[in-house]
């Protein structure tokens, strides 16, 4: 079986390669990813894949059947949206819809699971149980992603007894994968502040309340709770990246606004933080006689791989391809709404190389597209293999 993947892995590879540029090329926000689904079902049909739309509107749930299928049921996950960004990689298919492009990989994480689904289409009548496919809109998106999907049955009739996801890492050579167990991608909260004071003319201070004075005050003094704060045991990070503050050379404004990111791995402290971040801002801004509104808007959670069936991936990754070809990864403190899934039924969540060298979220990025070979054969792999362990 294992060659037999590989060589409908290969046979397949040109086939996800143009798939994964039609996606590129046509690139979708979260929650409009309309044609993308289309697309989708299009394929499926094609391959006579059974699916049902309509899951937080654009997404998408197939089943592959195999012999015995009411036996056990594995789930394999991609996402579908792209970033609000303007390409500049010079691609002949580049993003032919401006300000929009595929700069986390996941139209490659499309074309791998459609070339998984032809895999297990054609190999249903050499294994047991059900595949399921789930197609995720808006992963970049708090509120019409994961979650939603599975308020929504994405993962009833049948319910899967694992689930697996790739997410591409162009650190790391094609032809490498990764595996990490237990906790590995950080929880996730947006913050936002509205730093409110007096405005007025910047000749006379003692008239005014300082908002961009105040501000700074502020940022110093939050980047103290990561510092001398937080368990030195759990990675944390404060980090924020927008300040606007609409005054001019000689004007202080009324308001200047924040906006940042809180990441890290724990339930408990990330609570504790939220409360501490506010009692910072809400002190420091009345101590210089302002005041500062603050909402923090509520992400995800972090990516938790079951330890037990991230073992056995890393081990059938040191089968199908060699023990050479797969790394230990590190915590990355980006997030993942996958959490969502693995919160539900064992998961795990691992990297393809992809080469490049060009980060996740620039419009730069690109992926070596051989990597798809190994993508889809591997997640086949797993899936196949995974139906034949009796629980």
């Amino acid at each position: 079986m294992k060659q037999r993947i590989k060589d409908l892995a290969k046979a397949y590879k040109a086939e996800m390669i143009d798939i994964r540029r039609h996606f590129h090329q046509y690139p979708e926000l979260s929650t409009e990813e309309f044609e993308t689904s289309a697309f989708i079902g299009q394929k499926l049909q094609e391959y006579g894949i059974a699916f049902k739309t309509g899951y937080s509107t654009t997404g998408i749930v197939a089943h592959i059947y195999g012999k015995n299928p009411d036996k056990k049921c594995i789930a394999l996950r991609a996402d579908m949206d792209a970033l609000p960004l303007t390409e500049d990689t010079n691609l002949p298919f580049a993003s032919q819809n401006p300000g929009v492009m595929h700069a986390c990989g996941h139209d490659f994480h499309l074309a791998s699971l459609l070339g998984v689904a032809r895999i297990l289409q054609e190999t249903r009548q050499e294994w047991e149980g059900c595949i399921k496919l789930i197609f995720q809109p808006s992963e970049e998106d708090f509120r019409a992603g994961a979650k939603v999907m599975i308020a929504q049955g994405a993962l009833e009739n049948p319910r899967p007894s694992a689930i697996y996801a790739i997410h591409v890492l162009p650190e790391m050579p094609c032809g490498q994968v990764g595996f990490k167990e237990g906790k590995y991608m950080a929880s996730t909260d947006e913050i936002y502040l509205t730093v409110q004071g007096k405005a007025g003319h910047g000749a006379t201070p003692e008239l005014n309340v300082d908002t961009v004075l105040m501000s700074a005050y502020i940022l110093t003094a939050l980047q103290q709770i990561v510092s001398r704060q937080a368990p030195p045991y759990i990675p944390t990070v404060l980090s924020f990246g927008r300040i606007i503050g609409e005054g001019r050379t000689n004007i202080n404004p009324a308001e200047v606004f924040i906006e940042g990111t809180l990441r890290t791995f724990d339930e408990t402290w990330r609570a504790q933080a939220h409360e501490k971040i506010k009692c910072t801002v809400q002190h420091t801004a009345q101590a210089m006689g302002g005041n500062c509104k603050i909402f923090i808007d509520h992400g995800y959670p972090f990516v938790y791989n079951n330890p037990g069936l991230t073992r056995q991936a890393r081990h059938w990754a040191e089968e199908f391809l060699s023990p050479s070809q797969v790394q230990e990864l590190e915590f990355r403190m980006t997030a993942e709404d996958f959490s969502y899934f693995a919160q539900e039924i064992p998961a795990c969540f691992f990297r393809v190389g992809t080469g490049k060298g060009h980060n996740l979220h620039t419009s730069t990025f690109d992926v070596e597209e051989d990597a798809l070979e190994i993508s889809m054969g591997l997640m086949a792999y797993f899936s196949i293999s995974g139906l034949s362990i009796n629980e």
